[in-house]
């Protein structure tokens, strides 16, 4: 059981991308089109943003379900910023470090109060959409890529013909697989998931890496959030409902346990590629909505149950 384990961590993800590349492409053979390719990834990149971050803070046992409100938090503030005449480059600096900051806010109350997870980024994810609606009124702000062409490149534009979404997402992934793999604070991560009492005793600086993951998961969020309002052209009051649950999806589907201390982020790479696959190909195919909320809630159970077997 270990082996299998073993090879599961290692090969399980990418098999199983090959798997359903291969099926859909049996049933519709425009999906390996280079167009639909490009398509899949400018797709999954929102969602691949913040799994990035997501991995961070569940390799630390911990979880964060206030990402989908700071990505709805940040975006309707870029919105407003920009609608009120502010440059545009300047507005996406401010909610990036807003995004961080609520991330700060978050690490705070977890690793210095010492409150659970769970109970913190629930508690700020229904403040962060109170928020939300109260400096919207519940009303979009709309056309506001209109005269931002900053703004407007970060969905539509592309660099020798790859979508900048898709730049973000790969460029995303490789600072941060090196800040995870190669730095002393990855390495603290893992220690603090392993676990936190002897990674202190270790001298390893718990309280501060625990608050940096949720920092960057934070900072993700929100520059998931840049993508998204450039791609609407409009700040939705609404939205980023329910992105952290794709997030917390991906990351358990790439192998990483929600007991802490064992994944890796280019599992949860590959496991947005899954997401991303399943949605973009269940639409070729014409499967209905329905059915796709469905297969992808038996992907994930598939996925924890695997996730729990291994860490037997």
């Amino acid at each position: 059981m270990k082996k299998i384990g073993s090879l599961y961590d290692k090969y399980g993800t990418i098999v199983v991308l090959l798997v359903l590349v291969l099926i859909v492409t049996s049933i519709n053979p425009k999906f390996m089109t280079m167009y639909n390719i490009l398509n899949v990834f400018r797709q999954v990149s929102i969602n691949g943003l913040i799994a990035f971050g997501m991995t961070f803070v569940i390799l630390t046992a911990g979880i964060d379900l206030s990402v989908g409100a700071i990505l709805g938090l940040t975006g309707m503030i870029l919105g407003l910023m920009i609608a009120s005449g502010t440059p545009d480059f300047i507005a996406i600096v401010a909610v990036l470090l807003m995004g961080a900051l609520l991330g700060l806010f978050n690490g705070v109350l977890i690793s210095k109060i010492k409150l659970q997870a769970f109970i913190v980024t629930l508690a700020t994810m229904t403040a962060f959409r109170g928020i939300t609606m109260i400096i919207s009124d519940g009303i979009p702000a709309m056309n506001v890529t209109s005269n931002a062409p900053i703004l407007d490149f970060f969905s539509q534009g592309s660099v020798l013909g790859i979508p900048f979404p898709m730049i973000l997402f790969i460029a995303s992934f490789l600072i941060l697989l090196v800040l995870l793999q190669n730095t002393s604070f990855g390495r603290g991560v893992y220690a603090i998931g392993g676990n936190e009492e002897v990674a202190r005793l270790s001298s390893i600086p718990t309280d501060r890496i625990k608050t940096m993951v949720y920092v960057i998961s934070g900072f993700m969020s929100s520059l998931a959030g840049v993508i998204l309002t450039s791609r609407l052209s409009s700040s939705q009051p609404t939205a980023g409902m329910t992105f952290e649950l794709d997030a917390i999806a991906a990351v358990v589907i790439g192998g990483t346990s929600l007991l802490g201390g064992r994944g890796r982020l280019f599992g949860t790479f590959i496991g947005v590629l899954i997401i991303g696959v399943l949605n973009n190909g269940l639409n070729i195919i014409g499967v209905s909505a329905f059915y796709q909320q469905f297969i992808k809630g038996v992907v994930i159970l598939l996925a924890v149950i695997l996730d729990r077997k291994n860490s037997q």
